[in-house]
């Protein structure tokens, strides 16, 4: 039996903002993580590559608002930065 992998210790140190901002990140982060998670079977942000994010970004979120692919967008350079990623996506 495996243990749950705790996004919100992974996002501990690059999280800033008002706690509600913080709670939004969380949230949005733990929601592409199951999302990515059920589709590819990678459970931790460790094994994600660039491509599964994208399928998130395009896939997921494309009857969504602008306004909410934006702060997901957001999430997502969150976590390329606590990754020490180079991913540059470009909001649509």
């Amino acid at each position: 039996m495996s243990k749950q992998f705790d996004m919100e210790l992974f996002l501990t140190g690059v999280l800033t903002g008002s706690h509600a901002t913080r709670q939004r990140h969380l949230r949005q982060a733990k929601i592409i993580q199951a999302e990515i998670t059920e589709r590819w079977q990678r459970e931790t942000p460790w094994s994600w590559q660039r491509k599964h994010v994208i399928w998130f970004l395009e896939h997921c979120l494309n009857k969504h608002s602008r306004a909410t692919r934006y702060y997901y967008l957001l999430t997502v350079q969150l976590l390329a930065h606590r990754l020490g990623k180079s991913w540059v996506f470009i909001a649509e």
